[in-house]
């Protein structure tokens, strides 16, 4: 029979502050008495990990709780936001967004910088550094604790690298590289960071599982499964564009997904049947246009065509994550996605509940700004906290 094992005072403390300094992140500054109702922890207990964190160096009195209240049951403690800043960079072909936050989540400072496709990757990696460290100098960071990093292609789940096909850059292995000798790098395929952040911010908030279809330039899938994001075997789950699909000249091959739903659904895909129903500029204007005319019952007859003819395709990919992963929701992303609403939405729903037999939900992706971005924020917040808070997640 195996010992039952206790847990050590340490791992309590450790447990304790974890929790505390958690609360203060979603609730921001609050008072020993708040802290002792919101944890359930003792009186003592509590004036303990507050001084205990005060020490630190993770919180600090942030004032008192109100003109009524005086002494110090009235303090409020706060998150020491400025004790370390992290990054998040959603890096394309053709650039690169960052964000810089504070421990808080604040966002300090944002930069935004255009690749060109023929730069010399050594240059590009001085130019996106460079654009790094401007705005991180505009966040007051002198250094950068985390970086989260949002990049297309696999991720291999075990050396954590990013795979070197052979449509990348060659600047952003370089860039990994380089940001790992600056700090803490979170790397992770772009779907599935717009995926955390719809979970955490938007369209799936309180859903344990569904599906993310991006929508854009390029064309993917983020699958989240009883609250875990999943990856697959090689890193490779969610690599939709690849899916043989009907309505194309020819298959997709291993290295190369034209001829699969990346060439029904993808920016320039759109673009022809956009420019058929009367409608100029790139895929997202087009399917904005669209989706306002339709919503507004004018003009609705172009309008509603391109958004059939639209959802007519994308039902394919949809229906087929639907009836293998049966995710009770799918949340359209990317450009496309964002800007077909409703609009789009709502008829991709009602072509899929005419073929699958299974309940799925298809809404247009909630999170504001670029979602890619947001989620390697995110991931880069999570990975910071755990290595300066230490014990588990609530």
């Amino acid at each position: 029979m195996t010992a039952a094992r206790t847990a050590t005072p340490s791992t309590c403390r450790t447990i304790n502050d974890r929790l505390a300094l958690d609360l203060l992140i979603e609730h921001g500054p609050l008072t020993a008495s708040q802290l002792k109702t919101l944890t359930g922890l003792s009186r003592p207990t509590v004036a303990d990990l507050v001084e205990r964190l005060g020490g630190a160096g993770l919180i600090h009195l942030a004032g008192e709780a109100g003109e009524r209240q005086r002494g110090p049951n009235a303090r409020l403690y706060g998150i020491v936001a400025e004790r370390a800043y992290i990054a998040g960079l959603d890096v394309r072909a053709g650039g690169v967004e960052v964000a810089v936050a504070d421990l808080a989540g604040r966002t300090a400072a944002t930069g935004a910088l255009t690749v060109a496709p023929d730069r010399d990757p050594a240059l590009a990696l001085a130019d996106v550094l460079g654009l790094l460290d401007d705005t991180a100098a505009r966040a007051g960071a002198d250094t950068l604790h985390t970086f989260g990093v949002g990049a297309p292609g696999l991720i291999d789940p075990v050396s954590g690298n990013l795979h070197e096909a052979g449509f990348l850059p060659g600047w952003h292995t370089l860039l990994v590289a380089a940001l790992r000798e600056r700090g803490r790098v979170v790397l992770e395929n772009e779907s599935n960071l717009a995926a955390i952040a719809e979970h955490r911010l938007g369209a799936a908030r309180g859903l344990d599982t569904f599906v993310l279809v991006w929508l854009g330039q390029g064309v993917g899938a983020g699958v989240m499964l009883d609250g875990r994001l999943r990856r697959g075997a090689s890193g490779g789950s969610g690599e939709l564009g690849f899916l043989p699909v009907p309505g194309t000249a020819h298959l997709p091959s291993h290295v190369d997904c034209s001829g699969g739903f990346h060439t029904l659904v993808s920016g320039a895909a759109i673009e022809e049947p956009a420019a058929r129903h009367g409608f100029t500029g790139s895929a997202e204007e087009c399917v904005r246009a669209a989706a306002e005319q339709a919503d507004a019952g004018r003009d609705a007859g172009p309008a509603a065509a391109l958004l059939d003819e639209i959802a007519d395709r994308i039902v394919l990919g949809v229906a087929a994550l639907a009836v293998i992963l049966d995710p009770g929701c799918v949340v359209l992303g990317g450009e496309t996605g964002r800007a077909g609403g409703a609009a789009l939405a709502d008829r991709v729903g009602a072509r899929l509940a005419d073929v699958s037999p299974l309940s799925t939900r298809v809404v247009a992706g909630a999170v504001p700004g670029n979602a890619i971005l947001e989620g390697a924020v995110l991931t880069a917040l999570d990975d910071a906290r755990d290595d300066l808070f230490g014990g588990a997640r609530r």
